[in-house]
């Protein structure tokens, strides 16, 4: 009879159990600062420090993923000329989905946000672009499949934004589709497929949002109890 070990285990000593009322408190307290949290496009010309980004991207990368692969992969651009490079291959996309590719329904959903294909915030925040590993190598060569990589990147890139909004950043999630461009620009392999180009930085001092990004739907509209 083989004797079939089973996976190491460690104790989990880091828990702090808090009495009820701190509980409320503590989530109040999340609720609002993150009900703070808006979209922006207008910042300021003004590097991000590097040690707040990199506080944040480890929040990320502690998010659960799919037999723990963590298929993830963050890549911070800040240099002027690779940004002007990425803004200029994004607005070419985007050019294309404004005037044609985008479905009527699409743009009528979008109008009210006041987008168009100018993307000025691609030079003057700081950029993350965000790639989501299919599968991971081994030294000798091997594949090794990962599993839920869109829904273990999508959790990490929430937990990205969350940690953002809480260090002071504004952010803004762009997505222009195809994102292929972010591969070549970013000197990123073949196994990574752009998830998302997550924009951060400083809001400028007359920045506003649109009223319809605004109105977030109501506790009773988005959650029930069994």
């Amino acid at each position: 009879m083989h004797n079939i070990s089973g996976p190491d285990w460690l104790p989990y000593s880091d828990y702090l159990r808090y009495p009820e009322a701190e509980m409320l408190t503590r989530a109040a307290s999340f609720e609002a600062q993150m009900k703070n949290r808006r979209t922006i496009r207008d910042y300021e010309d003004r590097a991000v420090p590097k040690d707040v980004i990199e506080a944040c991207i480890r929040t990320a990368g502690s998010a659960p993923s799919g037999a723990n692969m963590q298929p993830w992969h963050f890549c911070v651009i800040d240099s002027p000329e690779v940004k002007k490079e990425i803004r200029v291959s994004a607005e070419q996309e985007e050019q294309e989905f404004y005037n044609g590719k985008a479905p009527k329904e699409w743009l009528a959903a979008l109008a009210p946000l006041g987008t168009d294909a100018n993307k000025a915030f691609l030079e003057r925040a700081t950029l993350i672009a965000i790639f989501a590993e299919r599968f991971g190598t081994l030294e000798d060569g091997r594949r090794v499949k990962h599993y839920y990589v869109p829904e273990s990147v999508g959790i990490a890139t929430g937990f990205l934004i969350a940690a953002l909004h809480y260090a002071g950043l504004a952010t803004l999630t762009h997505t222009p589709s195809p994102m292929n461009f972010l591969n070549r620009i970013c000197q990123r392999p073949d196994n990574e497929r752009p998830y998302l180009l997550l924009v951060c930085g400083y809001p400028t001092d007359d920045a506003k949002i649109p009223a319809a990004g605004a109105a977030k739907k109501p506790l009773n509209e988005i959650s029930s109890w069994l």
